[in-house]
């Protein structure tokens, strides 16, 4: 596991430093604060509109100090999820097909690239392997390894608001499976019981920490209106505002005449409507973000739904390694989050545009293309080495693959590093298949085996 990780973390290692985007600088940024309030009880009169329970949790890796212990973590907890993973679907040959299925997964695919940002990203796939652990293997899993899984899981709900939602999704998909099969026992809703209980505690996390910070409860904190801002840049929403605004009487009508076209502007624009609201305008038009919401899916539904299918569609198929770009906010903020930083920020190929984003995009590209092509061949021909475990882990990447384009797509904005961070599992899947055809081979050849 500790070589695996090594693999895993090549990227920020040939970068030279961690792999920044803004929104690291925001997970670095809050931590202390957050602390101070939850440990300290001295409170700030803002936290940031990102993951609190996440910006928290990798506070004693790096203490602004540096980012690197975050990277190690990524690492080793992706390391020690996989190898499970591995075990429990080859335990004849566990360590040379887990080393080489990493090595491979880290070369062609994205998943060094999530390993060595900060960012919580990578705690997705994680949370998905995690929940097929405890569903469809947990007698590979001794005690102790089934409370780290569940610890880890638990971390990887917190770590991000959609990781949540599709966790949820995946528990409400198993239940709908067991029912048309007609399956509702306990036995068989034990694990899915487990997974579902995980996803409360985390969701009673964010909660928690909300009502104590904020004075009310919560599930998303101070998060910037990401759906309202969707609705406004497709069309519908600026409709529904020009035409009911004078009934309306909201914060964001007074920007009615100026509303944007592009989410990107509205929400990160330094003259935009988010960022040049006061704490208290952008406190009334995250109340007021539910009202809008459902009165434009009420006046435009049919509108809403179309150009909704259209962002899914984009959102599935784009999941380039393109958003490692040296932003100018991460320069501007890296002395104030990271002390000292600034000067081995601006060494690394990030700062200076050569990480060749571009070939490692085209890389994955053909793995995801090969990798649909064998799953396709493998679900038409060779359909009798299916088995449960096979099966359970295709249904749950399947799922999350698809889940992740539509609620990203659609609720937030189609953005390649949304896909990409669960792209890799689609190549995953297939080196699976591969290696359970390899060893039906091996065992229809092997010695004292029946030759029809």
């Amino acid at each position: 596991m500790l070589v695996a990780a090594l693999l895993m973390s090549w990227p920020a290692v040939y970068n030279g430093y961690p792999l920044l985007y803004p929104d690291s600088m925001s997970y670095l940024r809050q931590g202390a604060p957050v602390a101070r309030a939850l440990f300290l009880h001295r409170f700030a009169g803002y936290y940031g509109g990102r993951s609190l329970i996440y910006s928290v949790g990798i506070l004693p890796f790096h203490w602004n100090v540096t980012p690197w212990p975050v990277v190690i973590f990524n690492a080793l907890l992706t390391a020690y999820v996989l190898w499970l993973v591995v075990r429990s679907l080859q335990p004849g040959r566990t360590s040379t097909t887990y080393l080489a299925l990493v090595a491979l997964l880290s070369v062609f695919t994205g998943l060094g690239w999530f390993v060595g940002w900060i960012m919580p990203d990578i705690f997705g796939p994680v949370l998905y392997l995690a929940v097929y652990l405890l569903v469809f293997a947990p007698e590979t899993l001794s005690r102790a390894e089934h409370r780290a899984v569940v610890l880890i899981a638990w971390w990887s709900v917190a770590s991000h608001i959609t990781h949540l939602m599709l966790a949820a999704g995946v528990c409400v998909l198993f239940v709908a499976l067991l029912a048309v099969r007609r399956q509702l026992t306990r036995r068989t809703l034990r694990p899915v019981g487990t997974v579902a209980l995980i996803v409360l505690c985390a969701a009673a996390a964010h909660v928690g920490v909300h009502t104590y910070l904020f004075g009310e409860p919560s599930l998303n904190g101070q998060r910037p209106p990401f759906v309202m801002a969707r609705m406004i840049a497709d069309g519908p929403g600026r409709w529904y505002l020009r035409q009911h605004c004078l009934a309306l009487h909201v914060e964001i009508c007074r920007h009615s005449r100026d509303l944007p076209d592009n989410v990107d502007d509205f929400l990160w624009s330094a003259h935009g409507i988010w960022q040049s609201a006061s704490l208290a305008q952008q406190e009334r038009i995250r109340k007021e973000e539910t009202r809008i919401v459902l009165g434009t899916l009420r006046a435009y539904p049919r509108e809403e739904l179309v150009v909704s299918a259209g962002h899914f569609w984009r959102q599935l198929h784009a999941f380039g390694l393109w958003d490692y770009d040296p932003n100018p906010w991460i320069l501007a903020m890296a002395d104030t989050v990271l002390p000292g930083a600034r000067p081995r920020y601006l060494e690394t190929r990030q700062a200076h545009e050569t990480l060749h984003e571009d070939f490692f995009t085209s890389v994955q590209d053909w793995t995801v293309a090969l990798s649909l092509l064998v799953i396709a061949c493998w679900g038409l021909f060779l359909r009798q080495y299916w088995s449960p475990r096979v099966i359970g882990l295709a249904t749950i990447i399947g799922f999350v693959v698809v889940v992740n384009a539509a609620v990203t797509g659609v609720l937030a904005n189609v953005e390649d590093r949304y896909q990409a961070r669960v792209i890799w599992l689609v190549p995953l899947l297939a080196a699976v298949l591969v290696l359970t055809w390899i060893d039906e081979r091996r065992r229809t050849r092997s010695p004292g085996a029946f030759q029809p």
